[in-house]
């Protein structure tokens, strides 16, 4: 089904709190409830938009039309295909796209479960090269590549790549582009504005921000690409639930609050921690001096709600994390209130034992920020 924008507004804040509404029914509520049904009613040729649960739902109608119009609000014709997980999402882009004998170009230093996609392409005889995110160093793999993959801003070490340049490098040379938009959300920057050709994303972390939700999606405007997405959908089954897709469409109302309180939490914790003797390797876009900052200031429209640092060890880390009051030791971000954890105890990424990735929550800075401290303090040897 494809998605057209309403054009209810031109500010992000209206935006969010209208986008996806159905027009307005006497008596009926402003955003239907979710709709729990396996099968409709189907009479004669089934011609109507919903005929099995596997393939439509009303509720994820009203999400899909939602997330396209804080995707592209300036576009028509754009499509969303919502799935189960973020993860969904990656695999329906990558696998639905890429045939063997194909290249794919991954960055080295993206979300550690595209280790196991990768894994998972190579085993379809599909060819992988990586580069890291950091300089736009995915341009020197690009020849001959089907489909360009790029996480920007990166989980978790945090460094930018200029969309719009690697986009056009890239369909010069003949590949897609897919732009993993998790971290910066739609409200932070708009991939398909940039050039690329996929905004995939998570509707986990900060899209949906209360951490009760698992939840992905992938926006893109041409119809043959949305159509080989959705039908990678149902051939797997990636369906999100209708409790998922409306508490979803829920929270899309207060993305702006939150991405803006957030955003400003986060630069109120990395500026405390540029000067702190225990603190090295702090990174957030919106830092002014970090090395992704000019980039950022280019591209994104907000700077997200993660700050990563490195502590001396990991012993130092995890009585940091044990000492913190205003923040769960947890892995995900995003989320209205503060997370944190020592990355590496997953493996996977290349990071410090050291390493925190800090998810800033919707606590009042001065409270989170002294919490931070304290417990930065109090985890001395």
């Amino acid at each position: 089904m494809s998605i057209t924008n309403s054009g209810t507004g031109t500010g992000d804040g209206t935006r969010a709190v209208r986008a996806g509404l159905p027009d307005p029914v006497a008596y009926e509520p402003t955003l239907p409830g979710p709709v729990f049904a396996a099968h409709y009613h189907l009479p004669g040729e089934p011609t109507g938009p919903y005929t099995y649960g596997r393939d439509e739902n009303p509720t994820w109608t009203h999400l899909e039309r939602a997330i396209g119009e804080l995707e592209a609000p300036e576009e028509t014709g754009v499509e969303t295909v919502v799935f189960a997980s973020g993860m969904a999402a990656v695999s329906a882009v990558l696998l639905s796209q890429a045939r063997a004998g194909d290249t794919v170009v991954l960055p080295s230093d993206g979300y550690q479960a595209l280790a196991l996609v990768r894994e998972q392409l190579e085993a379809y005889d599909v060819r992988v090269r990586t580069a890291p995110t950091g300089g736009d160093a995915q341009l020197g793999v690009l020849g001959g590549a089907r489909l360009l993959w790029i996480e920007t801003p990166s989980n978790p070490g945090l460094d930018v790549c200029d969309i719009r340049r690697l986009a056009d490098a890239a369909h010069a040379a003949g590949a897609l582009v897919a732009v993993d938009n998790t971290l910066a959300t739609p409200l932070g920057q708009r991939p398909l504005e940039l050039g690329a050709d996929f905004s995939v994303a998570s509707g986990t972390k900060g899209l949906t921000g209360h951490g009760d939700v698992l939840l992905g999606y992938v926006t893109c405007r041409d119809a043959e690409l949305a159509a080989r997405v959705r039908r990678w959908r149902k051939v797997v089954g990636a369906i999100p639930g209708p409790m998922e897709a409306w508490l979803a469409h829920r929270s899309l109302a207060t993305l702006q609050l939150r991405a803006d309180k957030q955003g400003a939490n986060a630069l109120a914790l990395a500026e405390a921690l540029r000067e702190h003797p225990a603190v090295s390797g702090l990174r957030h876009p919106g830092l002014p001096g970090d090395p992704s900052y000019p980039l950022a200031s280019r591209q994104m429209r907000r700077f997200g709600s993660v700050v990563s640092f490195t502590l001396p060890d990991r012993g130092y880390a995890e009585r940091f994390l044990d000492g913190l009051r205003l923040a769960e030791d947890a892995t995900s971000f995003g989320g209205v209130r503060s997370t944190a954890e020592r990355r590496a105890r997953w493996g996977g990424d290349a990071v410090p034992e050291g390493f925190i990735r800090f998810s800033v929550g919707a606590e009042d800075p001065e409270d989170l920020v002294a919490d931070v401290l304290r417990a930065l303090d109090a985890a001395t040897p």
